[in-house]
């Protein structure tokens, strides 16, 4: 698919007129840090440690769900136990240790050229994860310098995570724009399915084992391999955003 059939299908599907492109809001855990390797790990080890079966791939799958919904389904659905709230933060602060105990994770190569690529073209870019786990949102700034804006969205910030649409609408309610301003960066389909269903222009990376077809069958609008195939595609994505006349 085509930057500009990509963003045809989006104008026809959403009935907007044109799109105006000035913000990136971009997911954390497999779009800034190959971390998700590590995440997967330290969810089985808190499951097999409480009873419950699983397996490395499902958590991949359940990738921008907050730790707190994801704690709360897999006790209900493997233990039949209704975790509380307060139950829920203690069993994340545990699977948070197991995950820092594997030391640090790298970076995705090829995403700070595709952020510095967009803040280069003027488009400001925005945090929105479900994530809570502080050591890595620490990073961010020593890793990404300049990238952000100061307005992010974390686990902290919304009652209910990916797929549910709310992170996106609150990032864009904190800075002041519409959907057909904005692209979403995601590299799982709970996350796509949330950019989506905010009425964003959603991009797919396939930076860990889920194929093409799964994301495009989440919502997105269009999917790149890598990150290195995304930056080369920016310039096209830039044209194809402009007002047809």
């Amino acid at each position: 698919m085509t930057e500009q059939t990509a963003i045809a299908n989006y104008l026809k599907y959403t009935g907007k007129k044109s799109f105006n492109f000035t913000t990136a809001l971009i997911d954390m855990d497999g779009v800034l840090f190959d971390s998700m390797k590590n995440h997967t790990r330290a969810w089985v080890k808190l499951m097999k440690k409480n009873g419950i079966k699983c397996t490395r791939d499902e958590f991949y799958m359940y990738e921008g769900m907050t730790g707190r919904d994801i704690i709360k389904m897999k006790f209900k659905n493997g233990a039949g136990k209704n975790v509380t709230d307060d139950e829920a933060q203690a069993l994340y602060k545990v699977k948070t240790r197991y995950f820092t105990e594997l030391g640090d994770v790298e970076v995705i190569e090829g995403t700070l050229g595709v952020l510095k690529a967009l803040k280069e073209a003027g488009i400001k870019c925005v945090l929105v994860t479900g994530s809570g786990t502080q050591a890595m949102l620490d990073r961010i700034d020593t890793e990404y310098p300049e990238i952000f804006d100061e307005q992010r969205v974390t686990a902290a910030d919304v009652k209910r995570g990916k797929p549910n649409p709310e992170p996106y609408l609150k990032a864009m309610a904190k800075v002041n724009v519409q959907p057909n301003e904005c692209i979403v960066l995601e590299n799982a389909p709970l996350g796509v399915q949330a950019g989506h269903t905010a009425g964003c222009f959603t991009i797919g990376v396939t930076t860990g084992p889920i194929p093409e077809k799964d994301m495009y069958k989440a919502g997105a609008d269009i999917v790149y391999k890598d990150m290195a195939t995304l930056l080369e595609a920016i310039p096209a994505l830039q044209e194809a955003f402009k007002p047809q006349q």
